[in-house]
This record gives C-alpha cells, sequence and structure tokens, in this order.
C-alpha cells in the first residue's frame, strides 16, 4: 500500500539517509542543517535503521572535521555519510579526494548553495557542487522533493555497487525547504535495493589488527600516475551501475529514472539540458509550449559525473538542431561553464567517434541561470527557447536578469503564465516570527495528508532574523506539482501585518475575482478608508473579495501574545473551500496538539480558543466601486537618504530587486554604511514613552537597546529654543553636567516593540505602581509626535566624548552607538553588547567578522547598521568564512601594524621639513584615552597638509597611510555575537 507523506525535501533527504547508514558526522550549515537535526532527533529517540540499531550521530568542530571523521569510519568499515552545503563542502574537498582515492563508499548529501564570492549568500546554485568535480565523486542531481527522497536511496545502492563515492545535491531552499506531499519508501524497498554483499565486501576492506594494511602513503613520480589510473575501470562501470540500480528501483516503486531523462516533442528542433529544480520548471513550460504549436524538449541531467556521454546523446531526439546548456553557476575566465562544456564535448565525441544520429549536429548554446536562488519562471524557460530559434542565437547568456554592462542577458516577457486554473495557489505575507510559515506548513500538511490533493509550500525568507517580512506561496491541486518558482498569479492572498500596506503591493498578485485577508486593528466599516491608493485600486480593478479581521486583538485576548498563526491559518481554511469548514476546523484543531501537545494543555487549550474566536472576528468588506483614498505607499527610504541609497538599495528593499541591472552594483561587492538609518521599518505595535519626572537617569534601559532605538543626549538649555511642543527633557542629574539638560527619546519608526527598556527599568511611580520610568503606549496613536520629536532629537550635537566618563554607565551610554536598527530579532541579548563597543571604539574600528547571526544583522543587504558619527567615522566591516574571522582579522592586525611601522620610518627621514618635535609628538602619542586620541588625530590631520605640499617620495608613500597613526581598534566577531580586539598588548577595554 502505497503510503504519502507532506515534508520538505530536507526530511525527504534525511528519511532515507538516517534509516540506510550507521554513523553520522555532521556541522551544521545552512540550508543543510535540518537534516543533520533531523537524523540527531530521531538518534537520540532510539529510532533504529533498517538493519535494528541505532545510528550514531556526532557533531564535528567544523566542516573539514565531519569529512574527517567521515573518512575514519569508511577506513575502519562503517556506514556512514554526512549533509553539508556551501563552503562546508569545499572545506571537505581535501577528504574527499582521499575518500574517492581509497574508493570509500559513501554518500554526501549536500543542498546545493552559493559559494561566496563578493558576497555571502545562503540561497541556492551549483557553485558549490561544482567546485567537487575533480575529487572522483560521482554528482547525482535530484530535482523535486520527490526525487531527492528517491535519488537519496539510489546514490547509496549504487555507491556500494560502484565503490564510487556519491554526491546526491539537490537546490538549496528551492528544494531542501520546499514542502510537497510525496510518495515514502518503505524500509521493505530500502532493503531490497541495497546489496548487502556489498556492504560485507566494504567490511572486509577496512583497517584492522587482525589483517594489517597500509593506506594513505607517501610515493614518487617512478609510479604515482601509474597508479591513479588504477581506478579506471570503477568509474566506466558507474554509469551503467547506477542506470542498473534507477532500473531496480522502478521495479521496486513504479517511478522510472534514467540517466538523463528527456520530456517533449519526440521531433523537437530545440532541447534544454539542464539539472536541479530548475528541471521541473522546464518539463512544465515544455508540455505547455508543445501543446501551443512548438517543437521543444528537455533533457534533466541525473548523473552529472562520470558523464556518460553515449546514453547523453541517445536522450537527445535526432531532430535537434540547436541546445541550451544552462548551468547554475559562473565560473569567470573559463571558457564557458560546466555543463556546458560537458553538451559541447559530447556533441563532438559523438560526431568523432561515429554515433551521432544527426547529419548536422546540432549547436550548442550556453547560458547562466538561477544564481542564488534567483527565480526561473516558465516566460524564462521559453525565452531560452526563443533564443535558440532566433536567426542569430546569444552564446554564454544569461537570463532573469538585466545585465546592461557586458550585454549578456535574454528579454523575457514576466507576465506570461502557464499556472493552470484547476491549481489553487495562495500567497501569504508575514512577519519573521509571527508564526506565519509554521502555520502554513501545518496547512500544507493537513490538505496534503487529508485531502486528494497534491500540496506544495515554498516559503521566502529575508536572510535577516525575525522581524522581516516572510512570504509563503501554496499550491494544491489534483496533480503533481511541477511549478519551482513563485507564485504570480494567486487566488487567494492574506497579509498578516498591516504595516506591510505602507509599502508593498500585496494584491498585486491577485487575480481578478480572488479573495484578500487582512488583519487589521480597523474593522469591516473603517478599514477600507486606512487603504493606500494603489491597493484600493487593484482591490476594486479586479472585483476581490475582502476579509478583514484583527488577529493581534484576538490573539491578545485569547492569551496568544503576539502569534497570530492559528487565527489566519482558521480564516484561510474558512475562505478558501478547500475542505468544508467544520472538517478544516477539526484538522487545525489535531494539528494544534499534535504540534504544541509537548508544551503541555495549557498552550493548546490558548490555541483552540484562538480557533473558535477567529471566526466570530472574521468579517467581508464589501469592496466599493471606485477609489476613495489619497495615501499613497511610503517611500521605501528616508526621501533624504543619498540618491545611490534611494535608488539601489530602495529598489531591494521594497522586493524590486530583480529590476536592478548589473550596472547598478560595484564589481568588488562593495557597499556603503550607516543605512538603516534610512529604512524605518516600522514594527512595533506599542513602543516605550519616556517619564521625565520619575527616571533617575540610570540609563539602563538605553544600554540594553538591541537596537539603538532608545537613546539619551546631555546638552546645553540653549538647545531647547527650537524644540517641538511637549519635547520631553529633565535637568542632567549627574554632578559632571550640572546646569545641563537630558533627553531620553526612542526613534519610533525603527522601535521593534520588544520591551527590554522597559523589563530593565528601575523605577517605579509611587502613585502608580504598574508605570515606571519608560511605559508601553500604541504606536499609532501618538506615531506621528514621536517622529516629530525624534527628528529634533537627532539635531541635537552629540557632548563631546572628552567630557564622558566612559567607565560609568549613565554617563557612556550617551556615546553615539555606531551600530544602529539592525536586522536583528527583536529583544536580541548580543546586539547591546556589539552597540556598546561601537559607542567606546567604533569611530577607530575595523571589524573581522565570522559567518552567522552577527554577520547577518550586521551585513546583510538592503541596509546596514553599523554608522558614522558627524565627522564621517565609524567601523569598517568585512566577512570573509564561517571559520576563519580569527585569521582574519590577524591579517588585519598584522597589516596596520606593518604600515605603522613603515609610517614611522617615514616620518623619521622626514623630520627635517617636519620638525623633529612634531614627528615625536606623533610617533610617541600613547593615546590612551578620548583625549589623546583626538590629539592624535588632530596631529595627523596637519600631517596631511604638510605632506602635500613637500616634493619628496618618503612624503608621496607617507600620505596614503598616514591614518594608521591613530590607534585603530580590530575586532574579531564571532558568528554569535563574541567580539574581542587583538593588538596594543591585549584588549582594547572590550
Amino acid at each position: 500500500m502505497k503510503k504519502f507523506a507532506t515534508v520538505d525535501g530536507n526530511e525527504a533527504v534525511a528519511h532515507v539517509a538516517y534509516r540506510t547508514n550507521e554513523v553520522m558526522c555532521i556541522y551544521p550549515i545552512t540550508p543543510s542543517s535540518p537534516m543533520a537535526e533531523w537524523c540527531d532527533q530521531w538518534s537520540a529517540d532510539g529510532l533504529r535503521n533498517i538493519w535494528g540499531s541505532i545510528p550514531q550521530v556526532i557533531e564535528m568542530q567544523s566542516e573539514g572535521g565531519a569529512a574527517g571523521a567521515v573518512h575514519g569510519t569508511l577506513q575502519t568499515g562503517a556506514v556512514a555519510t554526512t549533509f553539508t552545503a556551501s563552503q562546508g563542502l569545499l572545506l571537505m574537498i581535501p577528504n574527499m579526494f582521499k575518500i574517492a582515492g581509497e574508493l570509500l563508499p559513501t554518500v554526501f548529501h549536500v543542498s546545493a548553495r552559493t559559494v561566496a564570492t563578493h558576497a555571502l549568500s545562503i540561497f541556492g546554485d551549483h557553485s558549490d557542487v561544482m567546485a567537487t568535480r575533480s575529487t572522483g565523486f560521482a554528482l547525482l542531481s535530484s530535482a523535486s522533493v520527490q526525487e531527492a527522497h528517491d535519488f537519496a536511496l539510489i546514490a547509496q545502492a549504487a555507491t556500494y555497487e560502484s565503490r564510487v563515492p556519491f554526491v546526491h545535491f539537490f537546490d538549496g531552499f528551492r528544494t531542501s525547504h520546499e514542502v510537497q506531499k510525496i510518495e515514502m519508501l518503505t524500509e521493505d524497498q530500502m532493503r531490497a535495493l541495497i546489496n548487502e554483499e556489498r556492504i560485507r565486501e566494504h567490511r572486509e576492506r577496512a583497517l584492522s589488527p587482525e589483517r594489517p594494511k597500509l593506506r594513505g602513503s607517501a610515493q614518487n613520480p617512478d609510479h604515482f600516475f601509474q597508479a591513479r589510473e588504477r581506478c579506471n575501470p570503477f568509474y566506466l562501470a558507474c554509469p551503467d551501475i547506477t542506470q542498473k540500480v534507477m532500473d531496480q528501483f522502478a521495479e521496486l516503486t513504479g517511478r522510472r529514472y534514467n540517466l538523463f531523462d528527456y520530456v517533449g516533442a519526440p521531433d523537437a528542433e530545440y532541447v534544454i539540458v539542464l539539472m536541479g529544480s530548475g528541471c521541473e520548471t522546464a518539463h512544465e513550460t515544455v508540455e505547455y509550449l508543445n501543446q501551443h504549436g512548438y517543437k521543444v524538449g528537455v533533457v534533466k541531467v541525473r548523473l552529472y559525473r562520470p558523464f556518460d556521454v553515449e546514453r547523453f546523446v541517445k536522450s537527445l531526439p535526432p531532430t535537434v538542431k540547436a541546445i541550451a546548456a544552462l548551468d547554475r553557476t559562473k565560473e569567470p575566465g573559463s571558457e564557458g561553464e560546466p555543463l556546458y562544456l560537458d553538451v559541447s564535448n559530447a556533441i563532438q565525441q559523438a560526431v568523432q567517434k561515429g554515433f551521432a544520429p544527426w547529419q548536422t549536429p546540432p549547436k550548442v548554446y550556453g547560458g547562466r541561470y538561477g544564481l542564488s536562488s534567483k527565480e526561473f519562471t516558465p516566460a524564462m524557460v521559453k525565452a531560452v527557447f526563443d533564443n535558440l530559434a532566433s536567426e542569430n542565437p546569444k552564446d554564454h547568456f544569461t537570463v532573469g536578469i538585466h545585465d546592461d554592462v557586458t550585454h549578456t542577458s535574454l528579454e523575457y516577457d514576466p507576465n506570461f503564465s502557464i499556472e493552470p486554473d484547476d491549481v489553487i495557489r495562495a500567497v501569504f505575507y508575514g512577519l519573521g516570527s509571527d508564526g506565519t510559515v509554521g502555520a502554513n506548513k501545518n496547512s500544507i500538511k493537513i490538505i496534503g495528508e487529508e485531502t486528494d490533493n497534491y500540496a506544495q509550500g515554498y516559503f521566502v525568507y529575508d536572510s535577516r532574523k525575525s522581524g522581516s517580512m516572510t512570504i509563503s506561496h501554496l499550491r494544491f491541486g489534483p496533480r503533481p506539482i511541477r511549478s519551482t518558482y513563485l507564485i504570480s498569479k494567486a487566488n487567494f492572498v492574506a497579509c498578516h501585518q498591516p504595516v506591510f500596506l505602507e509599502r508593498y503591493n500585496v494584491v498585486k498578485s491577485l487575480v481578478p475575482g480572488g479573495t484578500f485577508l487582512l488583519n487589521s486593528p480597523y474593522g469591516p466599516d473603517e478599514v477600507w478608508d486606512h487603504l493606500p491608493r494603489p491597493i484600493q485600486e487593484e482591490l476594486v480593478r479586479k472585483k476581490a473579495r475582502f476579509f478583514v479581521i484583527d488577529a493581534t486583538r484576538v490573539a491578545r485576548e485569547t492569551g496568544m501574545g503576539g502569534r497570530i498563526n492559528t487565527i489566519m491559518q482558521t480564516c484561510f481554511f474558512a475562505l478558501a473551500g478547500i475542505l468544508p469548514k467544520e472538517r478544516a476546523i477539526e484538522e487545525i484543531k489535531k494539528a494544534i496538539r499534535k504540534t504544541y501537545g509537548r508544551k503541555g494543555e495549557d498552550i493548546v487549550q490558548k490555541n483552540i480558543n484562538a480557533v473558535d474566536q477567529a471566526l466570530a472576528n472574521l468579517h467581508e468588506v464589501k469592496v466599493p466601486d471606485q477609489v476613495t483614498s489619497t495615501k499613497d505607499f511610503r517611500p521605501p527610504l528616508d526621501p533624504r537618504a543619498p540618491e545611490y541609497v534611494q535608488n539601489v538599495l530602495g529598489a531591494i528593499v521594497v522586493g524590486r530587486g530583480d529590476d536592478l541591472p548589473v550596472s547598478a552594483f560595484e564589481p568588488d561587492g562593495t557597499f556603503p554604511t550607516a543605512t538603516t538609518r534610512y529604512e524605518k521599518r516600522n514594527l512595533a505595535l506599542e513602543i516605550p514613552v519616556w517619564d521625565p519626572k520619575i527616571c533617575i537617569q540610570c540609563l539602563k534601559c538605553v544600554a540594553i537597546c538591541p537596537h539603538a532605538c532608545l537613546r539619551a543626549k546631555v546638552y546645553e538649555p540653549s538647545q531647547l529654543e527650537k524644540a517641538p511642543e511637549g519635547f520631553r527633557n529633565a535637568p542632567a542629574r549627574h554632578p559632571d553636567w550640572k546646569g545641563m539638560m537630558m533627553t531620553i527619546q526612542v526613534s519610533p519608526e525603527d522601535c521593534t516593540g520588544c520591551t527590554l527598556c522597559v523589563d530593565v527599568c528601575p523605577m517605579k511611580n509611587r502613585q502608580q505602581p504598574d508605570k515606571k520610568a519608560l511605559n508601553m503606549e500604541p504606536a499609532t496613536p501618538i506615531h506621528d509626535r514621536e517622529v516629530e520629536y525624534w527628528e529634533f532629537f537627532e539635531t541635537i550635537p552629540d557632548l563631546d566624548r572628552r567630557r564622558i566618563r566612559v567607565d560609568q554607565l549613565r554617563q557612556q551610554q550617551v556615546m553615539r552607538p555606531l551600530f544602529e536598527f539592525s536586522g536583528a530579532c527583536a529583544g536580541c541579548g548580543e546586539t547591546p553588547y556589539i552597540k556598546m563597543l561601537t559607542q567606546l571604539f567604533g569611530d577607530r574600528a575595523i571589524i573581522a567578522n565570522a559567518t552567522g547571526c552577527s554577520s547577518i544583522y550586521g551585513g546583510n543587504l538592503p541596509t546596514t547598521p553599523y554608522s558614522v558619527n558627524s565627522e564621517g567615522r565609524g567601523p569598517s566591516w568585512a566577512n570573509s568564512l564561517f571559520e576563519d574571522n580569527a585569521e582574519f582579522g590577524l591579517g588585519f592586525r598584522l597589516s596596520l601594524d606593518k604600515q605603522k611601522e613603515i609610517a614611522a620610518d617615514l616620518l623619521r627621514e622626514l623630520a627635517p621639513q617636519l620638525g623633529d618635535d612634531f614627528v615625536k609628538e606623533l610617533l610617541e602619542s600613547p593615546q590612551t584615552n578620548e583625549a589623546e586620541i583626538y590629539a592624535q588625530r588632530e596631529r595627523v590631520a596637519a600631517l596631511k597638509e604638510k605632506l602635500a605640499k613637500i616634493d619628496h617620495p618618503a612624503a608621496k608613500r607617507l600620505l596614503p597611510i598616514a591614518d594608521v597613526l591613530v590607534r585603530k581598534s580590530v575586532w574579531i566577531v564571532g558568528g554569535d555575537g563574541w567580539a574581542y580586539d587583538i593588538g596594543y598588548g591585549g584588549l582594547d577595554h572590550v
């Protein structure tokens, strides 16, 4: 009996890998981490594999360590695996050469991800896998969640039959995190496909003192070459063995695969060749185009290494005139990308060796698509076919971008759509951490497992942390779903956070007559007047059905806090009509018990109460015949932002990054700092308001604010002459600041509403014990007033740093933070420390940042939080890799120290022109406090003026490095936010 389950690609692979291995050596890296997490959980729960033992899962210190441990387990006869991606895979390459060279059977499961180049990206392409081509691992590519599940087993069986180790790869995020309803393999099927005789042979080859042998020797030129060629028979046999395993798999399951699968017209003239999730989009588009008069096809590459030339050529229709080989990677400087070169070579070999089925060989054109999970749509597939059919096809092209620099891109019609009408398509806009994604995953499971529908879910995350927008794309239909691209024509759209309406056209994808669900504090009689004009225009033009619920209020009243997911999920089922309403409610409650049962009956009951209250508070809004609003969308960034920030970063902020041309970017990946100040996300429903009468000015609230949204300034009373009415202030209480004024002010558009500042405030109002010196108040009624206060607050000059005692928190916290409004989670425990470091040393800091939370909230586009002071100084930041920030930062320190040494030598050489006393002051300045650093900066400024007037080679060499004479603070920041400074004999007071 067939068993179906609704799972994502990672779980689909882990399900097989766990059951067919004994040891798993892991090290987590996005987006492969869930595979390791599933295996770790199952092992802890005592789940047994197909041979009846509980696999051992061990987490190593690095990806290189994980590969080394796997290598060791294989040498001693274990059945072992690992999971990785991107730089993690690259760190495994040295061991992969060894594992393949020693013909040790294993499967590495890889959620293929972009390798960091000019920037880091956590999203998917094939650049990591392509970097392993020379290791000797076989490369097996799956294109969907079902295939990832199936190929995990096929790879496991084939590696033991062939002794060639395998990388089984599938597209990061697009497949690894896509949720699909699939047919699950049984343990009996797994046992049937894996030949235990081959595993016994593997164990017999293991290193053992009972059978002493030596491996990993050092060899000389007289015999290394010959020994290296000895593995050839195994690689020659590998394609046949893999196809045989695929044939056996088909007998067991009914699902047939080939090394190269062709789909399309038998007499196709134009063919696309590619691998990974793009195959599904191409497959779907080919079927559509052939129904509309085209003669096209697609070859899905399964086994990419070893590349079987004859099987590839036989997969092509004999009528083919032109081929587009599409690579999801870029190799700068090469004649073409990997698949293009292999396809070209295959055509040439077919002709040369006489097994070509064509009188005139097809021409081969190369193209790049989909880097870093860039969308690959039917419109782009059609553009590739149209290019092949044109009079002068473009070679080495790109599709999906606008290249106005080297003009590689193909034009395509973004409105071209092939979505069938019998597929329900729903799009949900949520806020990271509000539960929207989790609720939608439950919805997919309910529909996939409780109906005959096939279900698909894909979730678009901002790579920043919680507090950013998530977009869930759900499809449900009567046939398997191949649409591995985002929904552009939605039957149902839900906006779970009303603040999105101010900036995004969330109903742009809604089809005429579609349903729009909005969470809003405004009821059905008033909500229309609060919609921006573009939203009203879309709803009127499309004659949409419009429903509203105050889910935030319902969540609060039912004890759910800010989690509106269950409420909005209930409304979706009530409106979408996929299941009868009563049954849908029953299934939601069943899912609640399964999801939250471990957290206690109280949590379960709160969620169930929220379900019951949801429908009672759901109201339909009659859409008028005409638009009444005068409100437009808010600009993506503050209009005062520099032109580049507005035009480039602003486009990314509102989701139009795909429209930016190649020329918009610097070739080396450089971006400006101090740009979060222009974004103004308006996330908080409540913001803190200062009560100066109660406050003792301890400034703990300012210190703990994770996003530098709450700040304090001390200033002369004369600064208040132009203050707006009601601007809060009080006499500064510290004796050092006698006669001055203090203000504590929040930036209402940047606050995340985390409440940490109120929680830490020690002062209570004696007349109102529930009130403190800081109190959370609803943001909407006071928003405009607090914005006005903040804008005035920013005009008040910062206190001279030389007047601040940095060893006292209540003084130190009036220093300007040079880390502000980051994308860290609301209430983050790391960022207050980084913020404080920038207050102390940020105007002379250079940061070597590891990859992790701190790099995502610290250096993730579109806007970045490291900022500048009024003189334009601030931290310079760079990220190298996940694991080498210490070495990276040491390089900073070595460079600066050497340049300082050179500068000192040049100063001494120029002493006659500069003056001996001046040179001595520059070289002997202690720079141990703000006053001394200020004085050194003054000297360096004077030095630059002098050098510009001296016509001497030493002056020309010294001028560009003169700034190293001011003490620099080199920080090494870990992925989880820890930081230390290197140089000057130790820590820089960190």
